[in-house]
């Protein structure tokens, strides 16, 4: 009942222009930060881990900037699920298409890391071209099909959980399609290295790699990102990967791992921390949850 009642409140306040829907979400987002104790938490280890330079106050500055835009995500992904197409694409500002219409022609993996706004850029790539991806189920299964709904209202994109593994995918962009690809979760999984994510040893897929390797695909990175103010979003292309893969899969998955440091950096307080990141450690070193 209180999911159904908060996907409601989500379909009640798309409605809202977006500066006014920006100030629910950041009030949201402080109500979320003084209730979450959990997450609150796997944030602050999180940044301690990634960020040691900050002082104290610094994480805890930049712990409460990313409840405010997670909480503001949360909320306008209602605009995603249920506005118009020609709403969605006034408010995104599309910048590098032309890195992805470079390699169309062939096989495409949109390497798209966890920021909070990563679903505007699937939401706007959708609306000039189906794709293919992955999801991870949701433990409630009325959000859970809203979800996939709210992903694949545009075109017809094909969507697969990660329990069917990556042959529906390779089959996919075998035949074309795009792989809008989340890369960059902790899912303890067998096709995993410890690779470093600032300087610490991080369960990170491999699949990147293996995927280019098994279909000649290019990668071409996609970050989107929240603009202050209410403003909209930005989802920003990058240069296709040249030398990639390289054969040796520990430095491919590396040059993954390292430029989303880099686009990090950038904009700390919008990557998603809630994350258990490092909750896979090497045999013998001791948990950080």
């Amino acid at each position: 009942m209180m999911v159904r009642l908060g996907i409601f409140m989500i379909w009640l306040l798309h409605f809202l222009p977006l500066p006014t829907l920006a100030w629910v979400g950041n009030a949201l987002g402080m109500l979320l930060y003084a209730f979450g104790a959990e997450r609150r938490k796997v944030a602050s280890i999180n940044l301690r881990l990634c960020f040691p330079e900050m002082s104290e106050s610094e994480r805890s500055a930049l712990v409460r900037a990313h409840f405010r835009v997670f909480a503001r995500c949360l909320l306008e992904r209602g605009i995603l699920w249920w506005s118009s197409k020609g709403r969605i694409q006034r408010l995104i500002k599309v910048v590098g298409l032309e890195h992805f219409k470079a390699v169309q022609d062939g096989p495409a993996i949109v390497l798209a890391p966890h920021f909070v706004a990563l679903d505007v850029g699937g939401s706007s790539m959708s609306q000039y071209i189906n794709s293919v991806s992955v999801y991870s189920k949701q433990k409630n299964p009325f959000f859970h099909e809203l979800l996939l709904r709210g992903r694949s209202r545009f075109g017809k994109q094909l969507l697969y959980s990660r329990q069917e593994g990556m042959l529906p995918v390779v089959r996919a962009l075998r035949d074309g399609l795009p792989f809008y690809y989340l890369p960059d979760q902790d899912f303890a999984a067998k096709d995993a290295l410890f690779i470093p994510f600032f300087g610490v040893p991080a369960s990170t897929l491999t699949t990147v790699s293996r995927l280019a390797k098994i279909t000649g695909a290019r990668v071409v990175p996609c970050i989107s990102r929240v603009l202050p103010g209410g403003r909209g979003y930005e989802v920003r292309y990058y240069p296709a990967w040249d030398n990639y893969p390289t054969g040796d899969l520990a430095a491919d998955t590396r040059r993954v791992n390292e430029f989303i440091e880099q686009r990090v950096r950038e904009m700390p307080e919008q990557y998603f921390w809630l994350h258990k990141r490092f909750k896979t450690r090497p045999e013998g070193e001791k948990r950080f949850y």
